[in-house]
């Protein structure tokens, strides 16, 4: 009979560890880790945001689908997943992953790693190669991917927060496709926080109390940044109270965290459209200070700067229009300024846009233009076009008398005639009335101008004298 003592015992069960308990270390190992790193998607079902690039039918989804990535730069703020659509992309294609960051890497590393992709290929595997801030490398450092990139020894995926344009050779750039990340919108950040609640990966081992709008107050503080959504989400709810009943969190460790009183302006609430009224209504009446004031606290809100963005292109038509045409050219500036660097950075933007635009003389004329001819449109909507303002690009059309009489304006004197040009039903109806605020004083004096010369000209038509031609003159 085979004797066994304690110690014999105690070997078998470190040879044969209980399965359980190794479950519940590798639990506890992956808790440990942050948040967002653990709610990091491993597939684009699982991807929140970046529709634009990644729906079904997309040209990227296509290109992921049948396996056929070329290489591409990611343009976007952080926090907008670009890293995390890099593993996807390689995941999904079954490449062979490397990810490079350029901050801590020189030639040396480089050519290590082109080296390993090189074998990669020759074995038949492709490489994909993601470099974190690449606007980081320098000149000499990009071109040394060129040869490589250009053979198909790999994949280059690079992430930047720059404009590629100006931050990435143009060499390696015309080899790349630009992808244009977006920040997430407030929906889509208030999705992922409510996964992050209810996942294995997150907090499902715990009863996590927190209200819709104290999620949405975390969404609009992240400023479509998943990474600083979801790692404020878990300071909250770390620091909060915990008791029999679950994890409570309140108002006022909401507001901590934050560092602002955020919950106080409500995107989809009356405080969303006041503000904004506030903002437009303080432009039209060309108050400065309280243009910048509405701004800052809506953008403080957390508000889209992007939505405010898009009002103020709307006011540089509907209240400045002709009488300053620079303030659509501003406005429309500050929008593409807002699309290239998100906040903070773009607030400056937006103040300098809202202020051009609060400081410039004021007129509705082309909104009352717009409106006068809507209600002309809504009555004559089957008034056909003017014949003699039609094309005749066929025999028969011609034949029908399209594009007879038709006067060709630089031909003739003044470079206009007297033709008509309005349905019949709608000849001497008038819409633009410029007023004499700035520039429109001008343009008001050349209406008046044109006004008299096509008057000159109908009343020397009815003399029976035709519009003079410019090379009559001679």
């Amino acid at each position: 009979m085979k004797q066994t003592s304690l110690f014999d015992s105690f070997d078998e069960n470190l040879s044969q560890p209980n399965q359980q308990k190794l479950d519940e270390i590798e639990e506890r190992s992956t808790l440990l880790r942050p948040l967002a790193d653990r709610m990091r998607p491993s597939c684009l079902e699982e991807y929140f945001g970046q529709q634009h690039l990644i729906a079904p039918g997309s040209l990227l989804w296509n290109m992921i689908e049948k396996d056929i990535v070329p290489s591409m730069i990611f343009w976007g703020p952080p926090g907008v997943g670009k890293t995390t659509l890099a593993s996807i992309i390689a995941a999904q294609t079954k490449s062979h992953f490397i990810n490079f960051s350029a901050v801590q890497s020189g030639i040396k590393e480089i050519k290590s790693v082109m080296s390993e992709a090189e074998m990669m290929r020759k074995s038949g595997e492709r490489t994909i190669v993601f470099i974190d801030e690449i606007h980081r490398f320098n000149k000499m450092q990009q071109d040394a991917f060129l040869p490589y990139v250009e053979k198909g020894s790999i994949v280059l995926i690079g992430a930047t927060t720059e404009n590629p344009s100006f931050e990435v050779n143009s060499a390696l750039l015309s080899r790349c496709r630009v992808c244009v990340l977006k920040p997430l919108q407030i929906e889509d950040i208030e999705a992922l926080l409510k996964k992050a609640i209810e996942s294995p990966k997150g907090f499902a081992h715990k009863t996590i109390q927190i209200s819709e709008q104290q999620l949405y107050a975390i969404a609009q503080y992240a400023h479509g940044d998943a990474r600083l959504a979801l790692n404020t989400l878990e300071m909250i709810i770390l620091n909060s109270i915990e008791d029999v009943k679950g994890i409570h969190v309140d108002d006022q460790m909401i507001k901590q965290v934050l560092g602002k009183r955020t919950l106080l302006y409500d995107k989809k609430g009356d405080a969303h459209f006041d503000l904004i009224s506030a903002l437009h209504k303080s432009m039209r009446n060309s108050d400065v200070n309280a243009c910048i004031y509405w701004l800052t606290r809506i953008l403080e809100g957390g508000e889209d700067p992007l939505y405010v963005a898009r009002r103020l292109v709307r006011m540089a038509s509907e209240d400045v229009g002709m009488a300053d045409s620079r303030a659509l050219e501003i406005c429309v500036a500050a929008y593409q300024a807002c699309t290239y660097l998100g906040m903070p950075e773009c607030s400056v933007h937006l103040v300098h846009a809202v202020t051009y635009l609060a400081l410039a003389p004021k007129s509705n004329a082309l909104e009352t233009a717009y409106f006068a001819a809507l209600e002309d449109v809504r009555d004559t909507f089957e008034e056909p076009v003017p014949l003699q303002i039609c094309n005749a690009p066929t025999k028969v059309m011609e034949d029908l008398g399209y594009n007879q009489g038709y006067e060709y304006s630089h031909d003739y004197v003044y470079s206009m005639t007297d033709m008509d040009c309005l349905p019949s039903k709608l000849i001497g109806h008038s819409y633009y009335h410029p007023g004499d605020q700035g520039s429109e004083a001008k343009v008001a004096r050349r209406m008046q101008q044109i006004q008299a010369i096509k008057a000159q000209l109908r009343q020397d038509r009815l003399q029976g004298k035709a519009p003079q031609k410019k090379e009559n003159l001679h």
